[in-house]
């Protein structure tokens, strides 16, 4: 697509987000004048899964890394070719996930979770970055995928706990093998 967007030049947004997006945003306000922007039809419904938290209670890391990705698509990029699909898409489903593994801050101050969000919003958007392929696209994406990567660790390690359950109980069956055989001779 001619004149998509680099990832640079939004990582460079995220780097520039001001400090009242991972303060205490009003995330539900946030997400409706970005619907608004990108023309979608708001309905209570649609801000209410971005609710309001407890008066006073900390904001959690789902509502602000929705701020942040918020912050993220009021980018021209986004703003001048709007996708409202895309835009719920992106704010429902693929910042919970991130939000599970990421803590919001890092979608600021680290370089590989500020791509990654980058490339999540401009796959939810439809679109491919400028200079890359959609294959080249999906691939990095892959690589910095944290969801993904948080997934594997979790099945590493329970694979690791079940190969431990299985040498401790040969090594038992072996011992008490050798117990039973000292034990008649």
């Amino acid at each position: 697509m001619s004149g998509a967007p680099t990832v640079e030049a939004l990582v460079r947004r995220l780097i520039d987000t001001p400090a009242a997006f991972l303060a205490d945003p009003v995330v539900p306000a946030l997400v409706g004048d970005l619907a608004v922007a990108m023309g979608a039809i708001v309905t209570g419904p649609d801000v209410a899964a971005f609710g309001p938290h407890p008066p006073g209670a900390p904001l959690d890391n789902g509502h602000r890394c929705t701020a942040v990705a918020v912050w993220l698509l009021h980018d021209p990029a986004f703003l001048d070719d709007p996708d409202p699909d895309g835009m719920w898409r992106l704010l429902r489903q693929d910042v919970p996930m991130l939000a599970t593994v990421v803590p919001a801050d890092r979608l600021v101050t680290d370089p590989e979770r500020r791509e990654e969000l980058v490339r999540l919003a401009l796959r939810a958007m439809g679109r491919t970055p400028a200079g890359e392929t959609e294959a080249q696209a999906a691939d990095r994406l892959a690589t910095l995928d944290s969801a993904e990567r948080a997934r594997v660790l979790a099945a590493t390690r329970a694979a690791e706990e079940r190969a431990a359950a299985v040498r401790k109980a040969m090594h038992e069956k072996a011992a008490a093998e050798a117990a039973a055989k000292a034990s008649r001779e």
